[in-house]
């Protein structure tokens, strides 16, 4: 109710202020301000990580996608205007749509081949004019939480502008707001900027290699998605030891991590460097132990 309330009231003299004047700030951080605000109100909790290592000027901007809870987290935690590619269907919405276009938002038909090629090429123009972006390169939400694998026009966009491609993960937001459920369940939602990757050093014939090492820098920031794995509903990190480990159940941590380094889907979405430490570490033999130790077990 709040969020509708304050889209009608905020929304339509905001939208009218930028067509008159040509600056989107206004409509944009009111928008972000107002959703942030209704997430904090309904109990969601954001910490962000990493904000030195943003580097100054303009930047692209890629973060995973879970969850419709992540959206207001991520772009919140982006500490300058940005802008996002975004499906075309969002910006028939009334009030919502208009203030999209005001904010320069790009729409996006990803069944039409021809429409995502042109998105790119205007978002790619954008950037090199100055104006920083956001993009999920997974194209649409996880339906587990795990990494799907990337398009290409993120990379493609960033190489062709010659800007810095800025890394984020978003985790916890699948577990505040589940895919194709409208209920919001308190938390807290943890996103992280990683190091800086510099596009200019790719040509356009080396983006896979450049889309598969932002791949890999994310997937190993990623905590584990434990979902069907041996019965684990959940991983957390452990700060001690920096291991990823269930709650309470070590045996099965032990088993599903075993089984984990052996699958290669599951692998890929672990990330190389959490695959290796995993294969040096467990197995169900020599873990059980340690890990009980960790928890007191």
């Amino acid at each position: 109710m709040f969020l509708s309330l304050y889209i009608l009231i905020v929304g339509p003299p905001l939208i009218l202020y930028t067509l008159i004047t040509r600056n989107p700030d206004p409509v944009y951080w009111a928008g972000v301000k107002g959703v942030i605000f209704f997430v904090r109100a309904v109990g969601v909790r954001v910490r962000v990580l990493g904000l030195e290592r943003i580097p100054p000027g303009v930047c692209l901007f890629v973060a995973n996608h879970t969850s419709s809870a992540d959206a207001p987290a991520v772009v919140g935690a982006i500490p300058r205007r940005i802008a996002v590619i975004l499906k075309e269907s969002l910006f028939k919405w009334p009030i919502v749509g208009q203030a999209f276009s005001a904010a320069h938002f790009i729409p996006v038909n990803r069944g039409k081949h021809d429409s995502a090629v042109a998105s790119v090429e205007k978002a790619s123009e954008a950037l090199r004019g100055g104006q920083s972006f956001l993009i999920y390169p997974e194209g649409t939400r996880s339906p587990d939480g795990r990494l799907q694998r990337f398009k290409k026009g993120a990379v493609v966009m960033a190489i062709n502008a010659g800007v810095p491609i800025i890394p984020m993960v978003c985790s916890g937001a699948q577990r505040v707001m589940e895919k194709h459920s409208l209920t919001i369940h308190p938390g807290e939602i943890v996103v992280e900027f990683l190091e800086p990757i510099d596009s200019s050093k790719y040509s356009l014939e080396e983006r896979d290699i450049l889309n598969e090492q932002i791949r890999e820098a994310m997937a190993a920031a990623l905590p584990v998605v434990s979902t069907n794995i041996g019965g684990i509903s959940e991983m957390v990190r452990d700060g001690e030891t920096g291991l990823l480990v269930a709650q309470n159940d070590p045996a099965a941590t032990a088993d599903a991590l075993s089984r984990l380094i052996n699958d290669i889907e599951l692998a890929r979405s672990f990330g190389g460097r959490g695959r290796k430490r995993a294969e040096e570490i467990f197995s169900i033999e020599k873990n059980v132990r340690a890990l009980r130790q960790i928890f007191g077990l």
